[in-house]
């Protein structure tokens, strides 16, 4: 035999032997192919309640937080409240050095001393005037200027006196007195320390009226402003009380705008009850306003929402069920709060399409569409184990 039909024949042995191996591994893993239904999660359609909610963050303040300041300047002497005093309304919280009022009320009541005694003269000068007119001793013009005289000093004793009781008064807000009754949140002054009322009231105290009635400061985006309304109720939480949360109700929607970066806000004022104290004026609070809530609907995750059908030829690096979507099905999803998910039927997926309703981020109403309850859906393509990863061919070189 030649050269050339040993290896002639050697190669055909070889392709023989290929072609039977292709056979008999692709008939293997048919045989173990992995159905569908395991390759993917499924929920049922479920009937319950769905509360959709609206979210911000804001500040915890007391309804009313009162800023204490003073009309007058001076060195502090005294103060008689500090940080979480609860104080009346009249109470003493601190007091200006007097010196230099009670040395001006002293000098008022000089000048009124001296303007009474002009007075007193100017009214003798004025009647001896008329005495001696009558008895043609003085002119009628003599009569005129001393009568000038006496309105005149009238008036300079009227100008001591209001001059007398602006000193006195100044005098009296040299102590500092507090105009609500509460608990001092803030104190911003301290002995030796001056302060100067000359453009701008400065702030001495901040004292809280009432800390049992607190209210919610918090910004909501214009997107969700249209679904707020006087009276919802509110749920929040707070960071010192991360296991509890607390209710509230919206008081006030606030009209004038905020705009930040071309992004629209609207201020909206919950009101709090905190009966225990246990919210401190300053916390933030994580808030969710009730917009709308439906109970005994049909409900699907929003995760099957989000399901496509992978295609047949993935993109290498592509996530499990995240294949493309086309612009005409997203434009028929954005289109009047339709949606579509996937059921598993002999080894295929049948679309059906269904109207959403309000949505709490995790599940959504379903308010038309052929689907009922225990229809099961499928939610997201399971990634590939280790185990399913037996059927793979691999030839290892030495």
């Amino acid at each position: 035999m030649s050269l050339r039909k040993i290896f002639f024949n050697k190669y055909v042995l070889l392709a023989l032997v290929a072609v039977g191996a292709y056979l008999g591994y692709t008939e293997w893993n048919q045989a173990h192919k992995e159905p569908l239904e395991k390759k993917f999660k499924f929920h049922p359609v479920a009937v319950g309640d769905v509360t959709q909610t609206v979210s911000a963050n804001g500040t915890l303040n007391p309804v009313v937080m009162v800023a204490v300041g003073t009309q007058v300047s001076g060195t502090v002497t005294h103060w008689y409240a500090d940080f979480n005093d609860h104080v009346q309304k009249g109470q003493v919280l601190m007091e200006l050095d007097p010196s230099l009022f009670k040395s001006q009320v002293d000098m008022d009541l000089g000048n009124v001393h001296s303007a009474e005694a002009a007075l007193e003269l100017a009214k003798a000068n004025e009647g001896r005037i008329r005495k001696l007119l009558a008895e043609k001793y003085a002119t009628q013009a003599d009569l005129e200027t001393a009568t000038a005289t006496l309105k005149g000093n009238a008036a300079a004793l009227e100008v001591a006196k209001a001059q007398l009781d602006r000193d006195r008064t100044n005098l009296n807000y040299s102590v500092i007195r507090s105009p609500v009754s509460g608990v001092v949140v803030s104190r911003q002054i301290d002995v030796g320390q001056t302060v100067a009322a000359s453009f701008q009231t400065p702030t001495l105290y901040t004292i809280a009226q009432d800390l049992h009635k607190m209210q919610i400061d918090s910004s909501y985006a214009e997107a969700d402003i249209g679904g707020i309304r006087v009276g919802q109720p509110a749920r929040f939480t707070v960071d010192a009380h991360p296991n509890r949360v607390f209710t509230g109700t919206v008081r006030q929607i606030r009209i004038n705008p905020t705009t930040q970066s071309n992004v629209v806000t609207y201020d909206i004022v919950v009101n709090v009850q905190n009966d225990d104290e246990a919210l401190l004026p300053g916390m933030t609070a994580y808030v969710n306003i009730i917009v709308a809530q439906k109970n005994g609907v049909l409900l699907v995750p929003n995760a099957a929402l989000r399901f496509k059908p992978p295609s047949k030829e993935k993109k290498p690096g592509a996530a499990p069920g995240k294949s493309a979507v086309p612009a005409q099905e997203k434009d028929e999803k954005r289109a009047g709060g339709n949606g579509t998910v996937y059921v598993l039927e002999n080894e295929a997926f049948r679309r059906i399409k269904i109207g959403l309703g309000i949505t709490d981020n995790k599940m959504t109403e379903v308010v038309s569409g052929d689907l009922k309850a225990g229809d099961n859906i499928v939610v997201e393509e399971l990634a590939p184990s280790d185990s399913g990863k037996s059927g793979s061919f691999s030839m290892r070189m030495f």
